[in-house]
C-alpha cells in the first residue's frame, strides 16, 4: 500500500509542477531566465521522484535461463525452482523486512542473447544477483556484465572448467559461483565409470562450446591415466545450431571403440541418437556414454521408439552431478506439493543459488552486488549453526546469529573460486523410458 502512494503521490507532484510551469509560460508570466529557472527546477524535482523499486532497499534478484532453445527442458523447471524459492521466502518475511522481486529473462541457450538480457538486467533493472545461465557459453558472454555492473551471479549449471581458471586469474573479483560442481570433476567421473563399465576405447562426439570443450580437456588425460584410450586422437565436433549429424555420427563410431562418449543437450542429443540408429550403430559393439546435458527425464521419448517398439535410448548410461543435499527430500516435497511433478536435474541447484543470494541479503542487511558477493561463503560455510529450511536460516540471521546453509543440491562449501565439490550419479534409459539413479562416483578437487 505504501508503495502505491509513493507512486501516485509522485505522479500528482510532477504533474502539478509541470502543469504550474507550462501555464505560466504559455501566458507570458515569465521571462525567458526565469523560464530557464523553471526548467531547471523542474528537473530537480523529477530527478528526486523515483519509482518505487529505485527508493527502496528491498532485495531485486534476476534469472537468466534457457526457456527456449536446445536446455529449454531444464530451464523452465529452474525457473519455477528460482520462483519457488522467492515465494517460499516472501511468505515468511521476506528480507530485510521487505518482499523478495525476482525479473525473469529468457537466455534463449544463445550467448548473444544471454549478454542482451543480462544488460538489461544489470543496468535497466538494476539487480543485485542473477541465477544463471545454465550453458556454460552463456554465462561466458554474460559474467563480464555482471562484474562490470557488480552483480552478483550464481549459476546452478554451467560447468565448464574455463571459470574455475578465470577466477584464479581475478578475473571475475568475487563476483562469480555456482552451486554444480566444474567439469574437471565431471571428467574424473565418466573416465571411472568408462573403466567400470569395462570401456577400453572411446570416441568423443561433442558440441562444440565451452561445455563440451571443458569436458573433453578434463576426460581425456583422465580416461588415459585409468588405461583407456581416445581413439582417433581427436574428438568429433559439431557446431550448437547445427541440425543434421549423419557424418559426424559416422565418424565417430568409425573406428567401433567400445563406446563413444556423447556430449550434447537433449534437443540436439536426441537428434545424434537418432541418426546412429538410423544408420544402425547402436546396439552392437559400441555403446554410448552420455553426461549431464543429457540427464533428462523426457529423453527417451525425444529419441523415439524402435520398429519393435522398444526406446532406442535403452541402455543409455551417463554421469551428472548428484542433488542429494541435506534439504533434498523437504525440496522435493515442496516442489511437487507446488508443481504436480518431480524436480529435474539442475532445480535443486537453481534452489540452493537463489538461497544464498536471500541469506547474503539479509546477513549484509543491504540488497546490492557488492553486499551479496562479500556474504555468500560466509552464510554457506561454518562457522555457523547448520540449516536446512530457508525460513528458519532466515530468522536466525535477522536475530543475528551465524547459519551455515545446508542445501537440496549439497552442503555448499565454496572454494575460493566460487566451486562447489560434489559427488556423481550414474543414471541410466531402464526399457520403460524412465531416467534411473544406479549409483554414485564420488570425485574430489583442492
Amino acid at each position: 500500500m505504501n508503495f502505491i502512494w509513493l507512486s501516485f503521490e509522485c505522479s500528482y507532484r510532477k504533474k502539478s509542477k509541470v502543469k504550474r510551469v507550462a501555464d505560466e509560460i504559455r501566458h507570458g508570466a515569465v521571462s525567458r531566465i526565469v523560464q530557464a529557472q523553471f526548467a531547471i527546477a523542474l528537473l530537480l524535482t523529477l530527478s528526486s521522484c523515483q519509482s518505487p523499486t529505485q527508493s527502496s532497499n528491498g532485495l531485486k534478484l534476476g534469472t537468466l535461463l534457457p526457456i527456449t532453445g536446445d536446455l529449454a527442458q531444464y530451464g523452465s523447471p529452474m525457473q519455477d525452482s528460482a520462483r519457488l524459492l522467492v515465494k517460499t521466502v516472501n511468505n515468511c518475511g521476506g528480507v530485510l523486512g521487505q518482499p523478495v522481486e525476482l525479473i525473469s529473462e529468457d537466455d534463449q541457450t544463445e550467448p548473444a542473447a544471454g549478454a542482451s538480457a543480462m544488460t538489461k538486467l544489470a543496468e535497466v533493472d538494476r539487480v543485485a544477483g542473477v541465477v544463471g545461465g545454465a550453458s556454460s557459453a552463456v554465462s561466458s558472454a554474460a559474467v563480464d556484465i555482471a562484474v562490470r555492473n557488480q552483480v552478483t551471479q550464481i549459476s546452478p549449471a554451467s560447468t565448464s572448467p574455463v571459470f574455475t581458471e578465470r577466477a584464479k586469474n581475478g578475473d571475475f573479483q568475487g563476483f562469480w559461483f555456482r552451486t554444480a560442481p566444474p567439469d574437471t570433476f565431471q571428467g574424473q567421473a565418466l573416465a571411472k565409470l568408462a573403466k567400470d563399465q569395462g570401456f577400453q576405447t572411446v570416441a568423443i562426439l561433442t558440441i562444440n562450446n565451452d561445455y563440451g570443450n571443458g569436458l573433453v580437456t578434463s576426460f581425456i588425460p583422465a580416461f588415459e591415466a585409468l588405461g583407456g584410450k581416445v581413439v582417433s586422437g581427436q574428438p568429433t565436433r559439431y557446431p550448437p545450431d547445427a541440425a543434421t549429424f549423419e557424418s559426424e555420427v559416422g565418424a565417430a563410431f568409425s573406428s567401433n571403440p567400445d563406446a563413444v562418449l556423447l556430449i550434447a543437450y537433449p534437443e540436439t542429443g536426441s537428434l545424434i541418437l537418432k541418426s546412429a540408429y538410423q544408420q544402425g550403430l547402436l546396439n552392437k559393439k559400441t555403446k554410448v556414454l552420455a553426461t549431464d546435458g543429457l540427464k533428462d527425464a523426457a529423453i527417451a521419448n525425444l529419441v523415439g521408439k524402435n520398429q519393435a517398439g522398444k526406446f532406442i535410448a535403452n541402455g543409455l548410461i551417463g554421469t551428472a552431478a548428484s542433488a542429494g543435499g541435506p534439504a533434498i527430500v523437504a525440496f522435493r516435497q515442496l516442489y511437487n506439493a507446488e508443481y504436480k511433478r518431480q524436480p529435474s536435474v539442475y532445480d535443486p541447484n537453481t534452489w540452493d543459488a537463489t538461497a544464498l543470494m536471500v541469506l547474503a541479503a539479509e546477513s549484509a542487511k543491504a540488497a546490492t552486488g557488492s553486499a551479496l558477493k562479500d556474504k555468500i561463503r560466509e552464510v554457506a560455510s561454518a562457522p555457523g549453526q547448520e540449516v536446512t529450511d530457508i525460513c528458519q536460516a532466515l530468522e536466525l540471521v535477522r536475530q543475528g546469529k551465524d547459519v551455515n546453509y545446508q542445501g537440496a543440491s549439497g552442503t555448499l562449501e565454496l572454494d575460493a573460486q566460487g566451486d562447489v565439490v560434489g559427488s556423481y550419479d550414474i543414471w541410466t534409459i531402464q526399457e520403460n523410458g524412465e531416467l534411473a539413479v544406479k549409483g554414485q562416483l564420488s570425485v574430489g578437487g583442492s
